[in-house]
């Protein structure tokens, strides 16, 4: 009976609760705040009893909890409110002795100095913070704002200089180069830059130059100089990155230099193999993800860019580019996708045809094609489809080439590596025959297809060797 479930009671309870009677008994029964009585004080006397009294409270705090900083601030800053500039620095000097290098104990204290105007004090307190704490950036800015506030320039690049030696981070050498923009000094200012790149030889710095150059400085010519320095002076996997060469496109467009913002995506394009997402290349380093997208950022960038600015070659293009991209995404998957290479070397021929000099990558492609020889020797079918990329390729030098001795060569190369003694192909025995009558040597047309007839001797092959002799009255030869 105990492991049943037990059926709970609901019904209504019998005395009911609203939520305005809790409303009103919690506020019946809220404790009264308690306000602080004002003092009103008519006397010196009076005062001083009350500043005994003020500092008796904040000695038993600090003797309380001596390692909070906050009591010891509060109390300095009673002093302050009264004028006792003495004992004030006298709080602050104890609690330096409790956490000295505590730098938000230091700031608080150079403020002091700083509201009431005591600037030599001042300094002297910011020189201790930033000799004993030279890594915390906000008591260096502190400092050099103080000097730049009260106008004294040579002062404020010492303190400068002596912050560079300690080489910080990048924001630091830009607030020094803003500094001496804003007092019209752009040479040094320039300078400054050129330190902090050859201080931090990264892109992320040559990157800060060079829109400084441009925004700040207007100085095209420099920026334009920085972006240069980025992509031959850095190393590769610095300068390799999709951003640097963004931004120096971008750069160059906005300058109205259209033609050289496309040298720099072209350049950027078959260095970075970008549109080519999902193959590696080989002898490449494996990309992270980020730079990944950033490359197809700029892919994209480059198509919006040739979309306003380029011409119709410029656009045809982009688009072979991608569609390489799918096709060497496609073989590198199957390299015995023998479909795949058909259109892959048909793409190239066509972009030949247009009046590109593409011989070279058209050649590279059936090479590549070629190579991959069906693994089985039994498999004709597999076979037929492989044996007409050697006919496309030799065809490809006779007829746009005008290479008969190449083309020749492919036919021999072919029906060498054909295994005859399982199967062979009328068709490439016909064609390189017909190939030595068109180069004008009969004699070796008349000998491929003696052989032909011997390892092939298909009725094909007869049919043609007898049109051959009759063609040329050879009618001995044709009984």
């Amino acid at each position: 009976m105990s492991n049943q479930a037990r059926v709970k009671n609901r019904a209504p309870a019998p005395i009911q609760i609203s939520a305005e009677q809790i409303l009103r008994e919690a506020a019946e029964r809220q404790e009264q705040h308690i306000i602080d009585p004002v003092v009103k004080i008519h006397d010196a006397e009076e005062y001083q009893s009350h500043l005994r009294d003020r500092r008796k409270h904040f000695e038993d705090n600090i003797r309380y909890r001596r390692e909070h900083i906050g009591n010891w601030v509060k109390y300095a800053r009673f002093e302050e409110e009264n004028r006792e500039f003495e004992r004030a620095r006298s709080v602050f000097e104890r609690a330096l002795e409790v956490e000295v290098r505590n730098p938000e104990l230091w700031l608080r204290y150079a403020e002091l100095e700083m509201r009431n105007e005591f600037i030599n004090r001042a300094r002297n307190v910011l020189d201790r913070a930033v000799q004993l704490l030279p890594r915390v950036d906000f008591l260096w800015y502190k400092y050099v704002y103080m000097e730049e506030m009260v106008g004294d320039v040579p002062k404020c690049r010492a303190v400068f200089d002596r912050w560079m030696d300690w080489m910080p981070d990048d924001n630091a050498w830009m607030s020094y180069a803003r500094f001496e923009g804003r007092c019209g000094h752009w040479d040094q200012a320039k300078d400054i830059m050129k330190r902090y790149a050859n201080a931090y030889p990264s892109s992320k710095s040559f990157m800060r130059f060079a829109k400084w150059a441009e925004y700040e400085a207007k100085d095209v010519d420099l920026a334009r100089t920085v972006y240069e320095s980025a992509l031959v002076e850095l190393e590769p996997e610095e300068s390799r990155q999709a951003r640097v060469f963004g931004r120096f496109a971008a750069f160059e467009e906005r300058q109205g230099e259209y033609e050289r913002a496309r040298v720099i995506y072209k350049h950027a394009t078959k260095l970075l193999h970008l549109g080519q997402e999902g193959t590696q290349p080989p002898g490449e380093e494996e990309v992270s993800k980020w730079e990944q997208e950033k490359r197809n950022e700029l892919y994209k960038a480059y198509i919006s860019f040739e979309k306003k600015r380029g011409d119709k070659e410029g656009i045809e293009d982009i688009v072979i580019t991608s569609q390489r991209a799918e096709y060497e995404k496609r073989v590198n998957a199957d390299p015995q996708d023998y479909d795949a290479w058909f259109e892959y070397a048909k793409m190239e021929e066509e972009n030949e045809i247009e009046g590109v000099d593409n011989t070279s990558k058209v050649r590279e492609v059936y090479e590549r094609a070629i190579a991959n020889v069906p693994p089985s020797m039994e498999e004709k079918q597999l076979w037929k489809r492989y044996i007409y990329l050697w006919i496309y390729y030799a065809l490809f030098e006779e007829l746009q080439q005008h290479d008969l001795d190449r083309a020749s060569k492919i036919y021999d190369a072919c029906i060498d590596l054909i295994p005859h003694s399982k199967f062979s192909f009328s068709k490439i025995w016909i064609n390189a025959a017909k190939l030595h009558i068109r180069r004008k040597d009969l004699v070796s047309a008349r000998k491929l297809l003696g052989k032909a007839i011997g390892l092939c001797g298909k009725e094909r092959i007869f049919t043609e060797y007898i049109a051959l002799e009759l063609a040329l009255g050879e009618v001995d030869r044709c009984r």
